[in-house]
């Protein structure tokens, strides 16, 4: 099929990755750690055009990618010719425009010099990327504009350079996620004060085959599964550690239904679970109650596997395999202020934990690009090339003492100011502890792959709350700790107590996988 055979199809585009790249014009020749180098691609495929140029900073590797892109050949070429004459998909500009300029304007030298042009398209068409160069306009079959039914919504994303009057982002599709259709050029966006209305002129392009040709098969997924699964390590002083679902419901997890204070336990097969619907709190799940709450709180990690969502991103030209892992219970926090570590008794800790890292596979190469990881009420995304690695590819993830956030080094996270020391620890270190995710997983929802071919778990529908709804005056506690504090650090202490999650400050357990933004929507981040 499609997936990692180098060329996608869009629909009336076929574009190719081009990872290959020949150097224009750098913000700042003297440091090369500084600032960032636009460039041009270089090794286009016959009959393939560039749409636009490629910027990166100089503090990182040389990593990125654009796309360039033909007329998709035609099945029919009969049947499509007349809508091929009077509307092709792709046009030369008018025009370009001088979006920025290096140098202060004079003709003397040009040398070292940068000049930004924005294509100008005909009517109809979208840019979808600047041109640089180190001197004179382009010509105008250097690129190629995009007929605008072909595109898609495009936003500003991260800010890569920022100096005097002219500012350069990257750029992403606006409509992302699992049912989003932007895709990505790999082009960057820039704008300078001295000439009004270029704010983000562009537009992404749009996947129009419903088949999303390029997606992994089922035989794929597991291949890569086998090939990246990251391996979770649990810290070495964890009390609370993952189980599998099936494990928790025969050791005692109890069903409650609003109005009734005995719960039933919960059939294997989740016969008696309640399935679809919403979070309406008409039901949720508990521990049992004496010896058996305390036993299966602390999980069992020979049962633990990682449950795979895999799903498409950025309009199928990457694929999403989300990792969820379970854990019967979140313990509580511990705070940290400056040099002293204070065990809360209950602030933080909840029943059942739903945690989940990403890992995002390109569809032209099947190259793990990025991993996600969830860290409480957000997470981060980090690059291929900054991860560790054990086994090959396979990359680390290191799970947080009693809260389970994800990390990709060990260490100590503070939730809170890191400057000052103060905050929630989240420590993390490789142990003993942990679930390889390449042998110990399950397939619980591809929807791209149709009806039937992966048969979603009971509990997957299961959408209301993973645990009970306990509310304390942890307000209590937390002034109890300010009070004993030197005053010169009770003011900041308290400001950012009052900026934690809301998550802290009573015990409420989480939704399952499939209520989370994140299982239909693009990751935080």
């Amino acid at each position: 099929q499609g997936f990692a055979s180098g060329k996608l199809n869009l629909g009336e585009l076929e574009v190719v990755k081009i990872s290959r790249f020949k150097f224009i014009w750098s913000s700042n020749l003297e440091d090369k750690k500084k600032g960032v180098t636009f460039y041009k691609p270089v090794g286009i495929p016959d009959g393939f055009y560039i749409l636009g140029h490629y910027c990166q900073s100089n503090d990182q590797p040389l990593r990125g990618f654009v796309l360039v892109a033909r007329e998709a050949p035609s099945k029919s070429e009969a049947a499509d010719f007349s809508t091929r004459v009077t509307s092709p998909a792709l046009r030369e500009p008018l025009d370009y425009t001088l979006a920025w300029k290096s140098n202060d304007g004079s003709e003397g030298s040009l040398e070292g010099c940068g000049f930004f042009w924005l294509p100008q398209p005909p009517e109809g068409y979208k840019s979808v990327g600047y041109l640089v160069t180190s001197s004179k306009k382009p010509k105008l079959d250097k690129v190629r504009c995009v007929r605008a039914d072909l595109t898609d919504r495009c936003e500003k994303y991260r800010v890569m350079h920022s100096e005097f009057s002219f500012r350069v982002w990257s750029t992403r599709p606006y409509h992302r996620g699992m049912l989003g259709r932007g895709v990505s050029v790999g082009t960057f966006s820039c704008i300078s004060d001295s000439i009004p209305g270029l704010e983000l002129p562009l537009s992404c392009l749009k996947n129009l085959d419903p088949s999303l040709h390029g997606m992994p098969n089922c035989d794929q997924i597991h291949a890569l599964i086998n090939h990246y699964g990251p391996t979770f390590f649990f810290h070495p002083d964890e009390i609370y550690l993952p189980s599998s679902v099936s494990w928790f419901f025969e050791n005692g997890a109890l069903l409650f239904r609003k109005g009734d204070s005995v719960g039933e336990p919960i059939d294997v097969g989740c016969s008696n679970l309640p399935s679809g619907g919403c979070n309406d709190g008409e039901f949720w799940i508990d521990l049992p109650s004496g010896d058996q709450r305390k036993t299966i709180k602390l999980g069992n990690l020979a049962s633990a596997k990682l449950y795979l969502h895999v799903k498409p991103a950025l309009g199928g030209t990457f694929t999403d395999i989300a990792l969820w892992i379970f854990c019967p219970f979140n313990g509580p926090a511990t705070l940290k202020v400056g040099i002293m570590n204070i065990a809360l008794n209950k602030i933080g800790q909840h029943v059942c934990d739903w945690e989940h890292v990403t890992l995002r596979i390109c569809n032209f190469t099947g190259e793990l690009w990025s991993i996600y990881f969830s860290q409480h009420s957000g997470g981060v995304w980090v690059n291929a090339y900054e991860l560790e690695y054990t086994q090959g590819n396979k990359a680390i993830i290191y799970s947080s003492r009693n809260g389970h956030a994800s990390f990709s080094h060990p260490g100590t996270y503070i939730q809170g100011s890191a400057k000052l020391g103060i905050g929630i620890r989240n420590d993390c270190a490789s142990s003993n502890f942990y679930v390889d995710s390449s042998t110990h997983y399950e397939l619980v929802a591809a929807e791209y792959l149709g009806d039937g071919i992966v048969a979603e778990p009971g509990w997957l529908q299961f959408m209301r709350k993973w645990g009970p709804t306990i509310v304390y005056d942890s307000r209590t506690e937390l002034d109890k700790i300010v009070h004993v504090l030197p005053v010169m650090l009770q003011s900041s202490v308290k400001n950012i107590f009052y900026k934690l999650p809301v998550e802290l400050y009573g015990e409420e357990g989480p939704t399952g996988p499939k209520e989370k933004n994140n299982w239909v929507g693009d990751e935080r981040g």
